[in-house]
């Protein structure tokens, strides 16, 4: 699909990788962009239309749907970390609460977009993901689980979508100049390109982007005889 006069509706969309996002999709061309978050006053960028959103709220899903019936392309952002490692003292209640975000937000985001997707020719969803979908390190060790299950959810939402004409890219990225890495010295992507690559990857039909060289290189150990995943913990990527 394109990007131009596309209707795009973003999660998270009020900062970080969602408002870029949301800059790109204008820039694009679309003819309407929806920003979703949960304060919709925090939506300030001039051509987005403010939609209230905790996409952990099956009642705020519908009424973001019910008032959204034009959407052709999902972009499933809003993401959380509460940087805890598995054995921590409260890992079950941070591991919870990422799940609600980071995994059941966008199936939960997908599953009701799907039929007015369908309705339009069957778009696309986009679902950003991490490095983190395939390596765990201590300080995000709930939050890189919450990853490495929405790598599986994208998978199997693309093939139940495929019959409807609805696509799915998965993009994923290590450390992004955003809140989320603030705290984290070092080189990292630009959130800008990082929207840009996911478009394009829409347009180009692909199932997943890449978007930066750490990502790359942790996919293709995947297959190697030392894996990423095996690997003695470094500092974490986003």
């Amino acid at each position: 699909m394109k990007i131009k006069d596309s209707v795009v509706f973003i999660t998270g969309a009020n900062r970080g990788l969602g408002l870029a996002f949301a800059k790109a999709a204008l820039a694009a061309g679309a003819s309407k962009v929806y920003g979703a978050a949960r304060d919709p006053k925090s939506i300030t960028l001039a051509g987005v239309t403010p939609v209230p959103l905790d996409v952990t709220q099956p009642a705020q899903i519908a009424a973001a749907v019910a008032a959204c019936g034009d959407v052709t392309l999902l972009v499933n952002n809003a993401g959380i970390s509460r940087g805890s490692s598995l054995l921590g003292a409260d890992a079950v209640d941070a591991a919870r609460a990422e799940f609600e975000t980071n995994f059941f937000g966008p199936w939960a985001l997908t599953q009701a977009f799907a039929p007015v997707l369908a309705a339009h020719g069957g778009g696309a969803v986009i679902n950003v993901l991490s490095a983190l979908s395939w390596v765990s390190f201590p300080s995000v060790a709930t939050y890189s689980a919450t990853k490495s299950a929405a790598w599986s959810l994208s998978n199997g939402l693309r093939n139940e979508l495929a019959g409807q004409g609805t696509q799915v890219t998965s993009v994923h990225v290590a450390y992004m100049d955003t809140d989320m890495a603030a705290h984290v010295p070092g080189a990292k992507a630009s959130p800008d390109d990082v929207a840009r690559q996911a478009f394009a990857g829409v347009e180009a039909g692909k199932p997943e982007v890449l978007a930066d060289e750490v990502s790359r290189q942790l996919k293709q150990s995947l297959s190697s005889e030392t894996p990423a995943y095996a690997a003695a913990p470094k500092p974490a990527a986003a």
